[in-house]
């Protein structure tokens, strides 16, 4: 397990995953969710190079079939620290055998925590090391307390969005995606957590690269997060109904899961990313604790 640590917030990150699975203030209030299975078994997965899940968890490429589970590989696998300091680590991950078997292609994801003061940047770096295309998805999908310390419950939080305005909303037909029956989401005020919410699952925000910033808040103390995004296309909240789970997850996404109408063809999935060759693919966000 890795620590980093300032003045002000203490994280640790698995290389296992790479997962994010504590962030904890200098007054000791637990922010990240602490993986109780009864609910949900992780903290913060990175999603690849799948978000969501493939129609018959499987698709086509080159004419060969593949098998994937939802959300990919990425956080079933040992990451590498590449770099270290109090503040700062890299840790990548690239093929192996494993990997190859579902997913035929060689490549390196980078992930980079950076703590700087009440802030801990998280960035996403995907390279192309061979001349052939790669083709990719990639998502971030930190859990987080609700309530913070201790105090309230899930009703006493509020979801809050930057800039204020009605979003488009891309309904999910569980497990699939369905951009093109688009509905829209009220945020030009709060909208106070209520489980029934995420009855459907996610609620998915199409961002179109937008600079937007999610706000996770409560009404009985100081204590929340915001989560900035520079340009994600898609961000999802997400809390695992019907069960009463104490946790909200905000999910900034380069991808989609598969569509209702998918065709199953890797080169034809919706929102997927290319790379050609030794090119690189880079994103991120910023988590701001208070």
């Amino acid at each position: 397990m890795i620590t980093l640590k300032n003045q002000y917030l203490t994280v640790q990150v698995n290389e296992f995953g790479a997962e994010l699975t504590s962030v904890k203030s200098e007054d000791g209030a637990e922010y990240i969710w602490q993986a109780d299975p009864a609910y949900w078994k992780r903290h913060a997965p990175i999603l690849f190079p799948i978000v969501g899940r493939l129609k018959d968890n499987q698709y086509v490429y080159q004419g060969k079939d593949y098998h994937m589970t939802q959300h990919g590989f990425a956080r079933d696998n040992q990451f590498q620290v590449t770099n270290q300091s109090q503040t700062a680590v890299t840790l990548v991950l690239t093929q192996n055998a494993q990997t190859l078997a579902k997913y035929p292609f060689n490549f390196e994801l980078k992930v980079n925590f950076e703590l700087k003061e009440h802030e801990l940047a998280v960035h996403f770096t995907v390279t192309n090391p061979d001349d052939n295309e790669l083709l990719f998805s990639l998502g971030a999908h930190p859990g987080f307390n609700v309530p913070f310390a201790g105090v309230g419950d899930f009703t006493d939080y509020f979801i809050r969005v930057a800039p204020k305005k009605v979003y488009r909303r891309i309904p999910l037909k569980p497990p699939y995606s369905d951009p093109e029956d688009p509905q829209e989401l009220d945020f030009t005020k709060p909208l106070q957590l209520q489980h029934e919410l995420f009855k459907d699952d996610a609620l998915v925000l199409d961002l179109k690269d937008q600079e937007t910033t999610v706000m996770l808040a409560n009404s009985h103390d100081d204590h929340g997060v915001a989560l900035s995004l520079s340009k994600a296309p898609y961000v999802g909240i997400w809390s695992p109904s019907p069960k009463q789970a104490p946790f909200i997850c905000i999910e900034p996404w380069w991808g989609l899961a598969d569509t209702v109408n998918a065709t199953g063809q890797l080169a034809d999935k919706f929102a997927v990313n290319r790379l050609t060759g030794k090119q690189r693919f880079d994103a991120g966000y910023q988590i701001s604790f208070f």
